[in-house]
């Protein structure tokens, strides 16, 4: 049977704050209802939404979360793990800044801080089938990521060493995830090891095809990257477990490019924007992942340099419905169609 992508939903991370309505999950979940969505993405690692811990070991608690969201009006789609995932694999280049993600009682300990990481990744894997979730989505970390552009040239061996290790953090973490039948989704994303289609491949290589090894389609960083973003789906259709609708645009000009110079997001090159406003072509991206029945979330990430975040948001499930197609179940000339009949099509072809 033909499959149609569920939608709209919306990520929380972004919107989550001290203040009502964004500030418990039973306000923040009745707030996205009320713009029209239907699913919430829950930023796993923010203690005014959720208890993460807790979720993996009471499915009691989980039955509570589901119900809060039922009430208002909204299912969860994934658990993000995002800040978490980041702090698996931390060059030391990134230990100041990445340290504000992690616990005040691991911080300024490297060890410390990776090793509570992975607990959470497995707390977020038990969790989500607490939850009946069977994709979570993520960040994979980053040791290679400062040699991306380098001078002088890298060592031999450089970028081989520093995924074999990332393979070897992940590979447990995967093996978890697969005793509770839950999908690691990662955003493929600038400042992480995993950015593009060819340092997924070197990844998924090195962890042995782990079927857990996913991917969180989110097209704003390919554009920015000037990738091809819909032969992207053609290629790796097979592994897209989760999906960021979020937008973006590359205005290029006699100063700066891709690297966009340093400049703050409103004079950069490459800016994000809120659906809509920017150059993604999400009717082709709508349109392929229809093609190869990508049936989960079609999930609002808003990032804008430009627009508040309550219009970004109050526009994007409309957009995002008036996006998403339902499949049809039979071709449109059916009607001219008749019934097959081996003896009419051999005398169509001339076959004695």
């Amino acid at each position: 049977m033909p499959k149609t992508m569920k939608g709209p939903a919306i990520f929380l991370a972004q919107f989550a704050g001290d203040e009502a309505p964004f500030n418990t999950l039973p306000n923040i979940a009745r707030w996205a209802a009320g713009h029209g969505y239907k699913g919430i993405q829950i930023p796993s690692w923010d203690g005014r939404l959720f208890d993460l811990k807790k979720a993996a070991e009471s499915k009691a608690y989980c039955d509570e979360v589901k119900g809060i969201c039922a009430e208002a009006g909204v299912e969860i789609t994934e658990l993000s793990t995002h800040l978490i995932g980041q702090l698996v694999a931390v060059h030391p280049a990134y230990d100041i800044p990445f340290d504000g993600f992690a616990p005040e009682a691991v911080r300024n300990n490297p060890r410390a801080r990776q090793e509570w990481a992975v607990e959470n990744m497995l707390f977020a894997a038990k969790a989500s089938r607490n939850l009946g979730l069977d994709v979570s989505v993520s960040f994979s970390g980053a040791l290679a990521f400062p040699y991306l552009y380098p001078w002088p040239q890298r060592p031999q061996g450089l970028i081989e060493e520093a995924f074999d290790e990332l393979a070897r953090r992940w590979k447990p973490i995967f093996d978890a995830y697969e005793e509770q039948g839950v999908d690691v989704a990662f955003e493929l994303h600038p400042g992480e090891d995993l950015f593009d289609g060819a340092t997924f491949e070197m990844f998924l290589d090195r962890v042995g095809g782990h079927r857990r090894c996913t991917i969180n389609y989110d097209p704003s960083h390919f554009l920015l990257q000037q990738l091809d973003y819909l032969a992207f789906i053609d290629i790796y259709h097979e592994r897209i477990s989760a999906f960021h609708v979020k937008d973006a645009e590359f205005n290029p000009d006699g100063r700066q490019g891709v690297y966009s110079g340093y400049q703050g997001w409103v004079n950069r090159a490459g800016r994000f924007r809120s659906l809509g406003d920017g150059q993604v072509d999400f009717v082709g991206i709508f349109s392929r992942l229809a093609q190869y029945d990508y049936d989960s979330w079609a999930v609002l990430e808003w990032e804008c340099c430009l627009k508040h975040p309550e219009q970004g948001a109050a526009e994007g499930a409309p957009f995002i419905a008036d996006h998403i197609i339902r499949v049809t179940e039979k071709a449109f000339d059916d009607f001219a169609g008749g019934e097959t009949d081996t003896g009419k099509l051999k005398k169509m072809l001339g076959i004695s």
